[in-house]
């Protein structure tokens, strides 16, 4: 795992020595001498970390001088920033004022100078005792220095599911039926069947019941089972097929078949199956390049053959479907029943759980989270302990401990540490940095993306947002299986992700190895030792600020679940903590954030998104100057449901913001500095994302402008003071790519550029007070999913016309004191599932309703009781217009909370 730590340090000397040589006077030759000697000891660091990785035995001797090896890249990057932070914005000043800040500035110019000097001749030390020692030349004659062809000897724990008995299985009935009848069944014309599933979901054991399977063996006249794995060799694979094939036919196998390359094993084995009905199954295969050279000496003979994959990637799966005839299924984790079972099998071989575990019992088979590996795994464990509940508590609290150390669940550890390994390096530390979220969390996407490239993990491609690029780092992840998805809008965009709790319990012994990050909670708030990341989960004042004060290379700061504020925020100063790139403390109870803020000339990231925090520090303006500060998220939400919408509080923010040319989200700011602040924002031209509140009618024509100029803003927040007017009708280039636009506060009529947003999928107006309906023009925004308004319209009726609103799935209407009806004409929003209807005292009957055939959901709040009663099951005369709709709720507000009646 050294190897990810030293490559993340040559590309970052390898850009700064490209781009920014002018920094480096003095001391360039050093830094390209370390990363000329890194790059050497780099090509066997690969061979050492798969070696470990495999459970071969390293000498205590290599361990240490890799772990030095990493501490001193760590080194290194640290010198690095430290470098950039003291020379990267040398003072404008001139005359005497420039001459004293430039003797200020020798001391440090010198001490750094003599830490370059020092770290070269470190590493050429340690490249020196590598080859002294024999470290490196042991890799080279190896393997040559590729991670992915050496040849170590190592028992697969994998090979165990290829002998598992039948009655041993729980759970797996149908999708053993299912393949066994694609496999059996269906087109005469060869069929590509995949199985699609994350590290242990038993992939491997349902292939082989389905190979081993009476109906499946009758079929085919010659069936053949290949293990792919990561470093196969297609020779071998063909050969391999090959030799069953004459076996099945009793054949003596032909001669010279060792010496024969690809392209003739290749022609050998089409030739042998030309004639057949056979079935092959390709069991783990990991990358596309294996089928994309299979497939060609499969022949496509027209007599019912079949090919199966079991896979953990996504795509190789779903590579198969260039094939005519394919079938795609992806496994799905245990149900909890079958959970439960498997779990109970394993644990208490012939028995029941006993009544004093069955609570422990359970918590111990959901954190397995229906993944059959770990049920058997750590059920077998459990069988071996005495069945004592304190004892079976332990092993719950410390089951991260016991995945490296338990050998009953070794098999865990090395089968999901494959998917890790196989990462491309650049993909590890974005893995890693799962490990700093709370177990069970669900990870914010968008946030996630932000969050890597202010870490600098996301290589820039010309013309490519680093974004853009992160989304492409995340779908690789989740496409591998080891991101799992938590919610998905309607537009089919990630919204929230997460890692199974077993892997995350992998990755936090990795993360902390590497000195990548570490989780300080109450259990160990006076940790002794060095992170690069803190991750502060469910702590208070018990947090030794000590323990902070030792990392002054801390890279980013996180506060989880803080029901307090912390010590550390008020007995520690941003001085000492210079190199920061990241300060999450989202939903924290702060109040203020310390005044020296403005030191960290590295951050670029900053959250104070849920805190009290309404200014920030003066000294933010230090870091405005260095134009690297990409996300400021620093706004307060309440959902007020009774209102239907989410009040919202910006900070104060001063002078400065617009030499933040790298910025990409800034929500929310206080537009209290007038059009200084609002003409500002014209040239932050990179925004993806802005929050303005508190606007005047007059700033409207200075806003305008600035908005004209951000053409790559994708959604737009504006809330006028205290619901005035909203003067937008000047943006002479309204952003095209516009997603989400909110507007809050009072409308003369609805902006003319609106209808040529035709990219945005969502639109929010709270307190328009038109004086027309403006379904007239939303109806025709051709990709509208989503629609809230509020206070938007006096009028008595909203009409729908015919082929209005082609896209949107939600409407939300709340607060039109004046509205009677609905008027929906046949055709119009064809697609709605989910309507909302609140506080609109003189609604009437909505027969439109039954020309809404998709709706699963109608929500009413605050309506008269009149309207309610109309709608019961029994004797309400206006049953029948919702009767075709799932679920129907009514919600009332009052002094003891919110009730909800459900309709059936």
């Amino acid at each position: 795992m050294a190897e990810i730590v030293v490559t993340v340090v040559i590309d970052r000397l390898l850009s700064l020595l490209t781009e920014e040589a002018r920094l480096f006077r003095g001391v360039y030759t050093e830094f390209e001498d370390i990363k000329r000697e890194l790059s050497y000891i780099q090509a066997f660091l690969k061979d050492a970390d798969a070696k470990a990785e495999k459970g071969d035995t390293i000498s205590h001797g290599l361990k240490t001088w890799v772990q030095e090896l990493r501490e001193t890249a760590y080194s290194i990057e640290d010198l690095v920033d430290e470098y950039i932070l003291h020379f990267a914005n040398p003072p404008r000043q001139s005359g005497v004022i420039s001459w004293i800040s430039q003797i200020a500035n020798l001391k440090p110019c010198l001490e750094i100078a003599s830490k370059v000097k020092d770290l070269k001749l470190k590493v050429g030390k340690l490249q020196e005792e590598g080859s002294r020692y024999g470290f490196i030349s042991s890799f080279e004659q190896g393997s040559g220095g590729s991670s992915d062809t050496i040849n170590v000897q190592w028992l697969d724990p994998r090979v165990k599911a290829l002998f598992i008995e039948e009655a041993e299985i729980v759970g797996i009935e149908s999708p053993k039926r299912q393949l066994i009848n694609w496999l059996v069944e269906g087109a005469a014309e060869l069929t590509v069947i995949s199985v699609v599933g994350m590290g242990g979901l038993g992939k491997t054991t349902l292939a082989k019941m389905v190979y081993d399977n009476k109906k499946v063996v009758e079929c085919f006249s010659f069936r053949a089972w290949i293990t792919v794995s990561q470093s196969f060799k297609m020779e071998m694979v063909l050969q391999d097929m090959i030799k069953q094939f004459y076996e099945t036919m009793k054949e003596p196998i032909p001669e010279g078949m060792d010496e024969k390359g690809v392209t003739s094993l290749g022609g050998l084995l089409k030739k042998c199956l030309e004639d057949k009905r056979y079935a092959i199954v390709f069991d783990d295969v990991w990358g596309l390049e294996f089928w994309g050279f299979i497939k060609y000496v499969l022949p496509e003979n027209r007599r019912g053959s079949r090919i199966l994959i079991t896979t953990r990637n996504v795509e190789v799966g779903c590579a198969i479907r260039e094939s005519r005839f394919h079938h795609v299924h992806n496994l799905q984790p245990l149900p909890p029943e079958s959970s439960w079972a498997l779990f109970c099998k394993k644990a208490f071989p012939g028995s029941c759980c006993p009544s004093e575990l069955e609570k422990i019992s359970i918590d111990i088979v959901k954190r397995c989270a229906g993944l059959p590996l770990a049920i058997v795994a750590i059920g077998g464990a459990l069988s071996t302990k005495q069945k004592n509940e304190l004892e079976w508590q332990k092993f719950n609290e410390s089951l991260g401990s016991q995945l490296e150390t338990n050998p009953h669940l070794e098999s865990i550890t090395k089968i999901l540490s494959l998917s890790y390994n196989d990462l491309p390096y650049f993909l590890k530390p974005c893995f890693l940095y799962f490990a700093i979220f709370p177990e069970d969390y669900s990870i914010n996407c968008a946030k996630l993306i932000r969050l890597w490239v202010a870490e600098g993990f996301v290589k820039g491609e010309k013309g490519v947002p680093l974004e853009q690029k992160a989304e492409e780092y995340l779908n690789e992840l989740i496409h591998r299986s080891l991101v799992q998805l938590s919610r998905v809008d309607d537009r089919g965009r990630i919204r929230r992700c997460k890692v199974h709790d077993l892997i995350r319990e992998i990755i936090l012994k990795k993360a902390e190895e590497l000195r990548f990050c570490h989780v300080l909670g109450d259990k160990d708030s006076s940790f002794n030792g060095k992170f690069r990341r803190g991750s502060v989960q469910k702590g208070t004042n018990t947090i030794s600020v000590e323990t902070i004060n030792r990392n002054a290379q801390i890279r980013s700061l996180f506060l989880f679940d803080i029901d307090a504020v912390p010590m550390l925020l008020t007995g520690i100063s941003f001085t000492n903590f210079k190199l920061l790139k990241v300060l999450d403390f989202e939903d924290a109870p702060l109040y203020s954030v310390p005044e020296d803020l403005g030191n960290l000339f590295h951050l670029r990231y900053l959250s104070l998104r849920g805190t009290k925090v309404k200014m920030l520090p003066k000294s933010i303006v230090e870091i405005m100057k260095l134009k690297k500060l990409r996300h400021i998220l620093a706004y307060f939400y309440h959902t007020n449901l009774e209102e239907g919408f989410s009040i919202v509080r910006g900070v104060h923010i001063g002078e400065g913001i617009g030499s933040m040319l790298d910025l990409q989200k800034l929500c929310h700011v206080e537009a209290n500095n007038g059009r200084g602040l609002i003409e500002e924002l014209g040239k932050l031209r990179q925004l993806r994302r802005l929050g303005i509140v508190n606007l005047l009618e007059e700033d409207g024509p200075s806003m305008c402008a600035s908005i004209s100029n951000m053409k790559y803003l994708e959604s737009l927040i504006l809330l006028s003071k205290d619901d005035g007017i909203l003067n937008l009708q000047t943006i002479s280039d309204p952003p095209r790519y516009l997603r989400n636009l909110y507007l809050q506060g009072g409308l003369s009529r609805l902006p003319d550029w609106l209808p040529v947003l035709r990219s945005l999928v969502r639109v929010s107006l709270i307190n328009s007070r038109l004086s027309y309906d403006p379904m007239v023009v939303l109806q025709a925004l051709p990709n509208l999913l989503q629609l809230f308004l509020h206070s938007v319209y006096g009028g008595e009726c909203f009409c729908f016309t015919e082929l209005g609103f082609q896209k949107l799935k939600i409407l939300h209407l709340f607060r039109m004191k004046g509205l009677k009806t609905l008027k929906i004409h046949e055709g119009a929003l064809p697609v709605l599932e989910h309507l909302v209807i609140g506080y609109c005292p003189q609604m009437e009957v909505l027969s439109g309703i039954l020309l809404l055939k998709t709706l699963t959901r109608i929500d009413f709040y605050g309506m008269p009781r009149e309207f309610a009663s109309s709608m019961l099951p029994q004797h309400g005369q206006n049953y029948h217009i919702v009767e075709h709709v799932p679920h129907v709720f009514f919600h009332e507000f009052h002094a003891d909370g919110h009730t909800i009646l459900s309709l059936r």
